[in-house]
């Protein structure tokens, strides 16, 4: 029986070095931008589509491995996207005059932030001089003290007729501490109580009587006081408004001026002057005003000195957002997206043992910088950070961002603080995650679909043809520059190029793992400079690979170690009945190397069953158990068809300490579970991987490349002989990307790759017999594998039917 060996050619998919037009790639042009490359066209659609639409709630999940370069890719193509769109206004806030707590939103045109923030430092620093000149004027103090002596002269008037009024009645107009006071008067003099009392009984009540009269007139009269006063202060409020109008008119009109268009401006300058002019008085004191007695009335107070400083802070203007250095549409990546981060928050400062705030204290997010344009989130980072992925929902939600604080929201802190107006929110945002984010958020965040219905899916891999092959080689030139590398030589790309495809392990594909090629180049490198040469070729890319598996080996050189000493059992010689040597692939991180196992298998008469010890013992994960319960069913239609299956058999992978899981290995179960029941030995040398169907068929399976240079490695340490190799399935052959060793070692001779379609054909290889094939009336020949197979559950049947209670010789079904 002849089996087809597959030649080394099939082994490995080499590229063809002259198909590269260049020498090195310092002759290429460079590829900066990935997102105009053709690696992945879904990607850039759905980016391309998910910018253009502007309707609400198209916002962009871009889903793929980590190291994709789905971040770069994004950014990239919305930066390049974004420069032609018009960049987005100025937001600043000021403070809202009639109510602090929740401060004023200015909506401005770019560059006009700033500009208004300058006008108002230099109005503030420019007012106390102007206020100072205007009130310390000559003109003004003279109006002044004529308001003043206006006043006077009218209490001197009412002093004098008092005076007068006194005197037609021998009366004295007194000043005491408690006040004006009457007192009688004879020969030009006061009287004292002694002589008040001396006169007649008349006398003393006519004075009585004139001293109440005078009394009540005085207080008719200074009862006119207060509202002569009030009308003084009036007239001198009435003049301060007038001086300060005259002192800040030109300075607020200039800026008025600058700002005619802007109808919000214009009425915040015209409370600015109305405050200022209301706390001339705070501005002009300076430094010497109290402010504990201001504190106390303004609990939201600001500064150290108070007064003045405190007075003027309001009217600074707080430019939240500004967009004067912004060229078209902001793309914005957030590195940190905390709650804070992202919507922004209110600062607070100590101040006698209080927390306290103002407008000057609110600050951006990065929802406020990226506003206009578009925003980069990585959407682990989102969701792990407390509070972070209800604020994005909310705002991209109600499309506004409103600044709130996590601490108040949940009563963890008690202060004071602000509502700041809300700011209108117009934006794309890109989240960049795994595909288990974004399928776990798809089918457990209803709000989630509403938000980003657009997704941006990142292949793996890549066909590999001229066209692909040249973006690679630009895409390697682009790094080179980038990282100030060497120039690879063409042979050090064309191995990069081999061994992407077996990275992928696909003979046709190239991975787009962007991170491993650029790590492996900065390797390579490393390696070039090493070895004294200019350029980096395919020497230096090999070194680069074997060094960086040498640095992750060490569980696999010892599993290797422990099968050369014979403390794990494998054999690579000789021939076992129920015995085989499987394959499986271990994975430490992105490290994956094969290993070989032995597996049994035990028959006896049974009910039937396919008993999976590593089931029973729960070290089976579901894959693996479904491909054992697969082999019942092969085993049942193939040859117990028209009676019952009556084996109980038993398969277990031997020294297996931990979980196994997948169906990789349920072909080889399937080759051994026949072997016992034959009783035809397998030759030891071979080892097999695939999984099979319950036709018989064998399927493709993972890891094939690993799995193969496992076994190899362990055959050439003990020596290879010519007759060792590994079964697979036939369908991944496309797969085979094998190490140059296996494929010399293959080339000469020693060490055989044979591709399987079905059981028959895998059987025939390991046992050197026939299969068999079933007549018309489906048996088949004696001495054929399945003949033997076929012969031997006929005797476990007719056994199970002498032991079936109720039967006894002679009786008839």
């Amino acid at each position: 029986m002849q089996h087809r060996k597959l030649s080394p050619r099939e082994l490995y998919h080499g590229c063809d070095v002259s198909q590269l037009s260049f020498e090195t790639t310092a002759e290429l042009q460079a590829m900066h931008d990935l997102s105009q490359g053709v690696h992945q066209p879904r990607a850039a659609q759905a980016l391309k589509f998910g910018v253009g639409i502007r309707q609400h709630g198209y916002n962009i999940f871009a889903l793929g491995p980590s190291g994709m370069g789905k971040h770069t890719f994004a950014r990239q193509y919305l930066s390049r996207k974004f420069e032609n769109y018009p960049s987005p206004s100025d937001w600043c806030y000021v403070n809202n005059f009639e109510s602090p707590g929740r401060p004023g939103l200015l909506h401005l045109p770019q560059e006009w932030g700033n500009s208004l923030a300058q006008e108002m430092e230099k109005l503030i620093q420019e007012v106390p001089n102007a206020l100072k000149g205007a009130f310390e004027s000559e003109e003004y103090q003279n109006r002044v003290q004529d308001i003043q002596q206006e006043f006077k002269d009218y209490q001197q008037g009412v002093f004098e007729d008092l005076q007068q009024k006194a005197r037609q009645r021998n009366l004295s107009l007194l000043k005491t501490p408690s006040g004006l006071s009457f007192a009688p008067v004879q020969n030009g003099e006061v009287m004292s109580p002694e002589e008040f009392q001396k006169l007649s009984e008349a006398r003393r009540k006519q004075f009585e009587k004139d001293m109440e009269e005078m009394q009540n007139e005085s207080q008719r009269m200074f009862q006119k006081f207060p509202a002569w006063q009030r009308d003084m202060r009036q007239k001198i409020e009435e003049l301060n408004y007038e001086v300060a109008q005259y002192a800040l008119g030109p300075m607020i009109k200039e800026i008025r001026e600058k700002f005619r268009d802007n109808p919000d401006v214009r009425s915040f300058l015209d409370a600015v002057q109305e405050d200022i002019i209301k706390n001339v008085q705070t501005i002009l004191e300076g430094d010497k005003h109290q402010a504990e007695g201001y504190r106390q009335h303004h609990p939201a107070a600001m500064g150290e000195s108070g007064g003045r400083e405190q007075v003027m802070r309001k009217y600074r203007v707080n430019v939240l957002v500004d967009n004067s250095q912004t060229q078209g549409a902001p793309v914005i990546y957030e590195d940190n997206p905390t709650y804070a981060n992202l919507v922004g928050r209110v600062e607070h400062q100590p101040l006698m043992g209080a927390l306290i705030t103002d407008f000057n204290l609110i600050k951006q997010g990065a929802l406020h910088r990226a506003n206009g344009g578009a925003l980069i989130l990585d959407a682990y980072k989102v969701l792990t950070n407390p509070g972070a992925w209800d604020g994005l929902k909310r705002a991209l939600i109600s499309q506004q961002i409103k600044i709130e604080s996590l601490a108040e929201m949940f009563s963890l802190i008690s202060t004071i603080s602000l509502e700041p107006q809300p700011v209108p929110l117009d934006i794309k945002v890109v989240l960049v995650g795994s595909p288990l984010v974004y399928y776990l958020l798809k089918e457990f965040d209803p709000e989630f679909s509403k938000l980003f219905k657009v997704a941006a899916d990142f292949d793996t891999r890549m066909d590999w043809n001229q066209e692909y092959q040249e973006f690679f080689a630009r895409f390697m030139a682009g790094v080179i520059q980038e990282e100030k590398l060497k120039p690879f030589h063409k042979t050090g790309v064309s191995r990069l190029l081999e061994h992407s495809a077996r990275k992928v392990q696909d003979q046709k594909k190239l991975s787009t793992h962007i991170q491993g090629l650029t790590d492996l180049m900065r390797e390579a490198d490393y390696w070039a400079g090493e070895n004294g040469r200019e350029n980096v070729t395919e020497a230096d890319v090999e070194q680069a690979i074997d060094a960086s598996v040498f640095r992750s080996d060490r569980v696999r050189e010892h599993i290797q170690e422990a099968i050369q000493r014979d403390i794990m059992l494998i054999d690579t010689e000789g021939w076992q009945t129920g015995q085989i040597n499987g394959l499986s692939v271990m994975g430490l991180g992105d490290f994956l190397f094969g290993r070989p196992h032995r597996i049994t298998s035990r028959i006896r008469l049974g009910k039937g069953e396919v008993i999976d010890i590593e089931r029973e013992a729960k070290l089976s994960g579901p894959i693996h158990s479904k491909g054992v319960l697969i082999l019942s069913g092969f085993l049942g239609s193939r040859y117990a068809s028209d009676r019952p299956l009556s084996l109980s058999a038993s398969l277990v992978f031997e020294q297996s300490y931990s979980g196994i899981e997948g169906d990789s290995a349920s072909s080889a179960e399937l080759f051994c579970l026949l072997s016992a029941i034959s009783g035809v030995p397998i030759k030891q040398a071979l080892a097999v991987t695939g999984s099979v169907n319950q036709h018989g068929r064998i399927q493709a399976i993972g890891g094939v490349n690993e799995k193969i240079e496992g076994f190899f490695d362990i055959c050439r340490a003990r020596g290879l002989t010519s007759h060792q190799g590994v079964l697979i399935p036939e369908s991944n052959t496309i797969h085979l990307m094998l190490r140059r060793d296996v494929v010399h070692a293959v080339e000469r001779g020693e060490f055989h790759i044979y591709p399987v379609k079905n059981v028959d054909q895998g059987m025939e290889i390991l046992t050197g017999r026939p299969a068999g094939q079933p007549d018309e009336n489906g048996e088949f020949p004696g001495d054929s594998i399945n003949g033997l197979v076929q012969k031997r559950l006929r005797e476990f049947s007719d056994k199970r039917m002498q032991f079936t209670p109720g039967r006894g010789h002679g009786e008839e079904s």
